[in-house]
């Protein structure tokens, strides 16, 4: 499907970095360098979708969506890093290690989570956004903390190796990607103004999502080719990772896929306003083939 949220994204991000005119402007090249690569941009489209949807201002919803994105980019380069995932490829790119060094990289991510919270909170965005925006930078500073997106990666971590069950791997992919991806929905929902029945549609919505593009990511893992998807395959099986694909095979798999869109767009019916693009948006994530 269409995304018609992307060009706004791609406008807005590159006016929110630094000047790389100063002594620090390697670490500034390398923040550049991975938030500009393209992407998806899923988690800052689900902000901006689920913010306009509910009635809410697009205008005053980008900073918000833009620093998810920034959230996003520092824990890809962090996953990349050899003490993590240790990958040399990223979105048909050098990892930001390859190019700038893992000193350089590691700043880079540090930077660009601090940068997400002081654009969220900048005077401008919070004039625009009022209480609400506040609201969201505290959704976004819960998602990406300890019992969050890096909770997950402790979980992946601790795994590594083992055999772990399906219960230990849904948490593990609730927290490392579904975190952030439950965290977009309810930003938006927030900035809108939403009731309490409309925020919990929207988390509901999120987890939902943000497990099936998670086990879709392991299905292309393995059925898909570095060429198409930009990154390495097979890499979970290189590092000794059991996923969701290898404990209960592609069918099941894709069968639960499935069943998770379902209830993500289920849970839309409990908003009255106009949700067609958010429903789409869970099909095609469903159906991607990167």
């Amino acid at each position: 499907m269409d995304n018609k949220y992307i060009a706004l994204i791609e406008e807005y991000l590159p006016a929110l970095l630094p000047s790389e005119d100063c002594m620090e402007g390697n670490v500034i090249k390398a923040m550049k360098y991975s938030l500009l690569a393209g992407g998806k941009r899923v988690r800052p489209t689900l902000v901006l979708a689920f913010c306009e949807s509910l009635g809410g201002s697009v205008k005053a919803a980008l900073p918000y969506a833009c620093a998810i994105e920034m959230i996003h980019t520092y824990s890809l380069i962090h996953d990349d890093l050899p003490c993590m995932d240790n990958d040399d490829l990223r979105r048909g790119k050098p990892s930001n290690h390859k190019v700038f060094g893992e000193d350089i990289a590691l700043l880079a991510g540090d930077a660009l989570q601090s940068l997400a919270f002081e654009v969220m909170l900048r005077p401008a965005s919070l004039a625009e956004a009022g209480q609400n925006g506040a609201a969201a930078a505290g959704i976004l500073a819960e998602a990406c903390g300890a019992l969050g997106m890096v909770g997950g990666q402790v979980i992946d971590l601790e795994t590594e190796g083992g055999d772990p069950d399906l219960n230990t791997i849904r948490m593990m992919y609730l927290k490392k990607t579904g975190a952030l991806i439950k965290a977009s929905c309810m930003m938006g929902a927030v900035l809108a103004g939403a009731d309490e029945k409309a925020l919990a549609a929207a988390e509901r919505y999120g987890e939902n999502i943000g497990c099936a593009f998670q086990i879709v990511d392991d299905i292309l893992d393995i059925e898909s080719d570095t060429q198409t998807l930009g990154k390495p395959v097979g890499s979970d099986a290189e590092n000794g990772k059991v996923n969701y694909v290898t404990k209960a095979g592609a069918e099941m798999s894709k069968k639960l896929v499935d069943s998770l869109t379902i209830g993500a767009n289920k849970a839309l019916e409990a908003i009255s306003s106009d949700t067609s693009y958010l429903e789409e948006l869970a099909l095609s994530l469903s159906h991607r083939i990167k």
